[in-house]
């Protein structure tokens, strides 16, 4: 064999650096990770958590039960209300009463949605596939309100068919699905679920621990407003109308409070805290390591 042939048998020395030969390797598929990309991880995500079931279960349970049970004994005490007291039964927010508890079920699933990441330290392993964060971050709002909008929808409409078969089962006063008022309570109350779901994201996004998350979520969608009468004069007045939570909720009542924000309003107030939120949720989780 010439020294020609053995020259041309042994491959050429490779003149890269360290870098160049290892960073086409790890960021060409981080480069790939487009946005619809990062939906398609996130839908995965959620839908292989065992929590998604349990909440959409859970939540559905809940509901039927509450309505049932809240319809019959509202609609059993009825004719024993005064004039002034069954001038103001509202058919429409005894039947959706329960989203007080399917509001804190969505709030947690958003919440778990972030932080379940970052108790088992997998947010690494996404930040890595995806560097951009605001576009992980929007992939898994994107997804959430995707899983949320449905839920609540079947949550509000199962609640207002069963509450409102309660109702009608005492003699009571009630709706039928082709009244606007439950329409609007219906669409209402599921787009109501699915800024709960949202905000549970917001909060989770910040805090980072479920355990926190859930606290603040308690404290947020049940405490202030089971306290919100206690509160003095014009502070107390306040929390009534404009708190998120109390203001959305409007969207599921069918009597008119004029001291109160219209349902439509106070959606919109709620809709408006999640997006702050949300805003604040984008920077923390931009610029804090993972």
């Amino acid at each position: 064999m010439n020294a020609t042939t053995t020259r041309s048998a042994v491959p050429a020395e490779d003149t890269r650096g360290p870098a160049e030969l290892v960073l086409p390797l790890t960021r060409q598929p981080a480069e790939r990770a487009r946005f619809r990309h990062a939906v398609r991880s996130e839908w995965i995500k959620i839908r292989t958590m065992r929590s998604t079931l349990f909440v959409v279960l859970g939540t559905l349970a809940f509901t039927v039960g509450l309505a049932a049970l809240n319809g019959s004994s509202a609609g059993g005490d009825y004719a024993r209300l005064t004039a002034e007291e069954q001038a103001t039964f509202d058919p429409l927010a005894i039947s959706l009463m329960g989203y007080l508890l399917a509001q804190i079920a969505l709030g947690l699933l958003g919440g778990l949605v972030i932080t379940s990441e970052y108790g088992a330290r997998t947010i690494v392993s996404t930040l890595t596939s995806v560097p951009h964060r605001a576009r992980v971050l929007a992939a898994k709002a994107l997804v959430l309100a995707g899983v949320a909008l449905p839920v609540g929808l079947l949550t509000s409409l199962t609640g207002f068919v069963i509450g409102q078969a309660a109702l009608a089962g005492q003699d009571a006063p009630h709706l039928a699905l082709s009244d606007g008022l439950a329409l609007r309570g219906i669409v209402g109350g599921s787009l109501y679920l699915t800024l709960a779901a949202l905000l549970g994201l917001a909060i989770g996004t910040v805090i980072r621990s479920t355990t926190a998350t859930v606290t603040t979520l308690f404290g947020v969608l049940l405490i202030v407003q089971a306290f919100a009468p206690a509160l003095p004069g014009t502070l107390g007045d306040w929390v009534s109308t404009y708190w998120p939570p109390m203001a959305g909720g409007q969207i599921i009542t069918g009597y008119r409070d004029p001291d109160l924000l219209a349902p439509w309003t106070g959606l919109a107030v709620m809709a408006a805290a999640v997006a702050v939120l949300l805003t604040a949720g984008f920077v923390v989780f931009d610029r804090r390591d993972a």
